[in-house]
Order: structure tokens, then C-alpha cells, then sequence
């Protein structure tokens, strides 16, 4: 397989599936930020921009592995779950699938839109079956910037996910998102703080509809 397939090396593929093994929390400022439900999150403040990065970790009791790598990965369904989706959708560029994606935002604020690419694999690491989906901005000229919404272009994503030797999943995710414009970095933080144990919660109960969907 090639290594670099889809923009992402097999290097952070295996970064990711070591998270979930050992968090890679020691050497930098992380700090803890929230536990809430079986999920600990935390920030490191990026200095250039003033935003956190976050690291998650946790269980969802309820998603077995596959099906959560499923769901997440299901953009059609996922319009159908996530009512901040105004548009979203993959095309084909450049031998590349990617993924545009436009967020409602509240008035007043200027709609946000992602082009990013993305790519799972399922590894096997040491026995251990491990569901990886890499994701981060990238500029192509089929997606040019539309009037009054503004283009993310700092954005970066990555879930990794195991069974808890349960009924459930072990994740681990890395998020960071840089929306522009004027808002202040304060709120985006407390926005986000709020946001990432809300989308999994979120993510949790499309399981349980996606199953009977299935």
C-alpha cells in the first residue's frame, strides 16, 4: 500500500493507534479540560493562533467499534443526525476523494466551509483490530471559496478506535479547527470545550438509529 495514499503517511496511522495504547500527553502543555461521561478532554494553546488543539479520550459504552467507524465515516446518513449540517458531500479530485462540507452558523456569524480529505484504514496492531480515519484541510480548484461563507483552512482531525473488550469502543481523537474570521478566540475555545463531548454524544445515539436503520 502506498504510504502516503489519500495525503496521509503510514507513520500517522500508527501515531494514532499509539494514543489509544498511551497518551502522548508528557513533553508539551496539555491540560486537562473536562471529564464528563467517560471522557476526558485535553487542550494545548496553539501560541500562533490563540486556539486549543484538544485531545479526547474515553468509551462509548454503547457503539461497538465497526459500527462506530461506520457511522462516522457515512456522510449521508450523518446529514441526516447532525443539524449543523447545511451541505455536504465527496467528490473525486485529482485521484483524491474530497469532502465538502458547509456548517450553519448562528446569526449573525457567517456560515463556516470545510474542503478536506480523508482516509480510514483498519489495522491490525499487535491483535488488536484498530479503526483509523485521518482527516485535514486541503485547497483544490473544484471547490473555490463561496460568497458569505467563510473557507476553514486550519483544520485537523483524527479518530481512533478499539473495542473496550465490551459491548463498546476505546476512542481517541485529536481535533483542531482554526473557523477565521472575527470571532473571538476566547469564544471559539469555549464553543469547542462545549462542542467535541456534544458531537460524541451525539455520535453515540446515531449508533443506536443507524443500526435499526441497518
Amino acid at each position: 500500500m502506498d504510504r502516503t495514499a489519500g495525503g496521509f503517511s503510514e507513520e500517522q496511522f500508527l501515531e494514532a493507534c499509539a494514543e489509544l495504547q498511551e497518551p502522548a500527553l508528557a513533553g508539551a502543555d496539555w491540560q486537562l479540560l473536562l471529564q464528563t461521561s467517560g471522557i476526558s478532554i485535553y487542550s494545548l494553546l496553539n501560541q500562533e493562533t490563540g486556539l486549543c488543539e484538544y485531545k479526547v479520550f474515553g468509551v462509548l459504552e454503547s457503539c461497538p467499534p465497526a459500527l462506530l467507524a461506520d457511522v462516522y465515516m457515512d456522510i449521508d446518513y450523518r446529514k441526516q443526525w447532525d443539524q449543523n449540517v447545511k451541505e455536504l458531500y465527496e467528490k473525486e479530485c485529482d485521484g483524491k476523494i474530497v469532502v465538502y462540507w458547509e456548517v450553519k452558523y448562528p446569526f449573525p456569524m457567517s456560515n463556516r466551509d470545510y474542503v478536506y480529505i480523508r482516509q480510514r484504514r483498519d489495522l491490525d496492531v499487535e491483535g488488536r483490530k484498530i479503526h483509523v480515519v485521518l482527516a485535514q484541510s486541503t485547497s483544490v480548484p473544484q471547490f473555490a471559496e463561496r460568497p458569505g461563507v467563510i473557507r476553514v483552512k486550519g483544520y485537523k482531525q483524527c479518530l481512533a478506535i478499539e473495542s473496550d473488550g465490551k459491548k463498546g469502543s476505546k476512542v481517541f481523537m485529536y481535533y483542531f479547527d482554526n473557523p477565521g474570521g472575527q470571532i473571538p478566540s476566547w469564544l471559539i475555545n469555549w464553543a469547542t470545550k462545549n462542542g467535541v463531548p456534544n458531537f460524541l454524544e451525539d455520535m453515540a445515539k446515531a449508533c443506536k438509529t443507524y443500526l435499526k436503520k441497518n
